[in-house]
């Protein structure tokens, strides 16, 4: 089972992803955790381009999302798919979908560019996508709380109100691989909904 985790910043993700980890395991299940933009060295060292906020010059939203799939593109070939291959499970934290609401509803950007990489670069997509929706203020309160801010975190409230629309649109479009999750709850209540979802998806 390939399980990916959405949302903007500070709704919650890696709390989830810790509990539901610890959660397979109780079961005596493989699990694999990773994370994107990273999950290899070379998917990491990238990461960390995005991410700075000390670059010497401004980074296109074009670079950006080309970025994004060289890394997703190891981290895929690499990491993923070798999972899948030996029936692990695996949870990812962010994968295609962050790219749509990020690059193509935040940034902008053409949508055939972004569905050009995926029919090119993108062998397999999640089977289930916990969205953790919470309003933009409460996000961005607890990831202040986390310390310095990353480029993207630093972005201006219309842009992450893009991106919030932008997860919606998915969730509307695919209603079976996408579920909401109330991210304005606590981190055990939305744990139990994710529960609760994949009882109701065995």
């Amino acid at each position: 089972m390939f399980i990916s985790f959405e949302g903007t910043e500070g709704v919650g993700k890696s709390t989830l992803i810790r509990k539901l980890h610890a959660h397979f395991l109780n079961l005596n299940h493989d699990v694999v955790l990773t994370r994107e933009p990273g999950g290899t060295p070379l998917a990491e060292k990238i990461r960390s381009m995005l991410l700075a906020v000390d670059n010497d010059e401004s980074m296109s939203a074009d670079t950006e999302l080309l970025l994004m799939y060289a890394a997703r593109s190891q981290h895929l070939n690499q990491v993923i798919l070798p999972a899948l291959s030996a029936n692990k499970i695996v949870l990812t934290d962010r994968f295609c979908d962050a790219s749509f609401a990020y690059q193509v509803k935040g940034r902008g950007l053409d949508q055939n560019k972004l569905e050009l990489l995926n029919q090119n670069f993108v062998t397999r997509l999640p089977d289930i996508t916990f969205w953790l929706d919470a309003p933009i203020e409460m996000g961005m309160a607890r990831a202040r709380e986390r310390g310095a801010l990353d480029r993207f975190e630093q972005e201006k409230m219309e842009f992450f109100n893009k991106v919030r629309a932008g997860y919606q649109y998915l969730y509307e479009q695919y209603p079976q691989r996408i579920i909401r999750l109330d991210a304005t709850q606590n981190e055990e209540q939305v744990f139990q909904q994710a529960l609760r979802a994949l009882n109701q998806t065995d």
